[in-house]
């Protein structure tokens, strides 16, 4: 278990829903999948997530999701992710479950 945090720290953290509107391999990497974000007021957002191990890239477009939002970009393998996907480790051999509304939600929904 993590360090106990305080309530004002998880306050920094800004979760919003959005759909993921493309998704591809990144190349050269055997991890790394590139999601095209739709985030509604904030925009569209390039967001790298270590989960090609679990998913192929056709089965994400249209899933609607969590992503952390307020987080500093962050070059890796020459491109730029701004944001997180927030998921689970359901202990299914690490494969990730992904947080998803009961009902469809406007993107850029933020979680409370």
């Amino acid at each position: 278990m993590k360090p106990n945090i305080e309530f004002s720290d998880f306050q920094k953290i800004e979760i919003r829903v959005g759909t993921i509107i493309s998704c591809s391999r990144v190349e050269g990497s055997n991890k790394l999948l590139k999601l095209e974000v739709d985030l509604g007021e904030l925009g569209e957002r390039q967001i790298l997530a270590g989960i090609s191990a679990w998913f192929e890239p056709d089965e994400l477009i249209g899933l609607q999701t969590t992503f952390v939002v307020n987080m500093q970009p962050r070059t890796i393998m020459g491109l730029e992710s701004q944001g997180m996907l927030f998921a689970m480790d359901a202990g299914d051999e690490g494969k990730p479950e992904f947080l998803i509304p009961r009902g469809e939600v406007p993107n850029g929904t933020l979680a409370i």
